[in-house]
């Protein structure tokens, strides 16, 4: 069953598409997120579902019921901005009932549901507190609560942990996926950061300049990209101008400067149809970095020498110059990286390429 249902939904400022017609199904109890830059008109679709604004042309559909002259307050849905939104004069308690009392809820009934919403976001015991008296993550969670407490159809999160600090996006992304799952509301979250789409996500929705590029589980829009855009906008990638020789059985021949004839499983280059130029699509961790004369096996191997190393720890990514070519490579490693200047053996499985047209 649909919750949300889109149906060439567009945008229009003027003579600026901000969104050009998209049409989408969100099933009931999913976690969908609108992943994109700035400008992707990803925000755009959310303040459309919300009621915020007006949809130049199409149907937006929420629990089987067309919404588009529906005001905002009458959409039964649970919205959370970056800013939090509350209000420093109330206590908290009274921030979480706010939606409740424009709902006919008894008082009983609401301080029930506020205590239960309290122990969900586990903060039982700040009821009596004001925001100012809460940090940034707490009055995240408490933001949180006031939107799932009226147990809404929908709940809308437009980047709400992009005003957070590092450590504290990674534990509340973990601590908003749980919530979800808990109460099983269906969530549209919208966010410019790929870890959090990646980690978070039944479904991403990868849009660029008021266009859906892709839509699938987060492995596939990852793993297996349709455009040049998602490949470079998902985790680090190397494209590379390419040319398919055409198929033999079950695989596809491609030739790549730097990196020779490589023939890619065929589930790999879907997309292509015959010979002709390619964009060669190989993800930064899948590229192994060995010393020189180091057995290959069955891996198509180049050599080349490494410029830069970028220490990250646990990992590294290194920059290579291979050919004319230089490509990244993000590899685990036990204690120290390889050093600039070093001779190394780059490897690849012909599995871990993706080819797609070239326009």
């Amino acid at each position: 069953m649909s919750a949300v249902t889109l149906s060439n939904i567009a945008k229009r400022f003027g003579s600026f598409t901000a969104l050009h017609p998209m049409s989408m199904e969100i099933a009931e109890g999913s976690f969908v997120t609108l992943l994109g830059p700035s400008g992707c008109g990803k925000t755009t679709t959310l303040r459309m579902i919300a009621g915020l604004i007006d949809p130049s042309e199409g149907e937006i559909m929420i629990k089987g019921r067309r919404m588009n002259d529906v005001p905002i307050h009458k959409r039964n849905l649970g919205l959370v901005f970056q800013n939090y939104a509350l209000f420093p004069h109330k206590t908290i308690a009274e921030n979480i009932a706010f939606g409740l009392k424009y709902r006919g809820v008894s008082k009983a009934d609401a301080e029930r549901r506020v205590k239960e919403t309290l122990e969900l976001v586990q903060l039982p015991h700040v009821g009596d507190r004001y925001p100012k008296q809460l940090s940034g993550g707490q009055q995240q969670r408490i933001a949180l609560a006031r939107a799932v407490v009226i147990e809404p159809d929908v709940l809308l999160l437009d980047e709400p942990l992009s005003a957070l600090d590092a450590n504290l996006r990674e534990d509340m992304r973990v601590e908003l996926k749980r919530i979800q799952h808990r109460i099983g509301v269906t969530t549209v979250f919208v966010t410019h950061d790929q870890s959090e789409a990646l980690a978070m996500s039944d479904r991403v929705v990868v849009m660029s300049a008021g266009r859906v590029e892709q839509v699938g589980a987060p492995e596939e829009v990852y793993n297996n990209p349709e455009s040049e855009f998602v490949a470079r906008f998902l985790g680090a990638s190397n494209v590379l101008d390419a040319t398919s020789l055409g198929s033999d059985g079950d695989t596809v021949g491609i030739e790549a400067a730097s990196l020779g004839r490589i023939a890619i499983p065929r589930d790999r280059a879907q997309k292509l149809n015959g010979k002709g130029p390619v964009k060669l699509i190989v993800r930064a961790e899948k590229l192994q970095l060995a010393p020189p004369g180091a057995a290959a096996d069955d891996l198509i191997a180049a050599d080349g020498v490494v410029e830069t190393v970028d220490y990250q720890g646990q990992a590294a990514r290194y920059f290579v110059r291979v050919g004319d070519h230089q490509l990244q490579a993000i590899n685990m490693i036990d204690e120290h990286p390889f050093a600039e200047g070093a001779a190394v053996s780059l490897r690849l499985r012909p599995r871990d390429c993706t080819a797609l047209p070239a326009s």
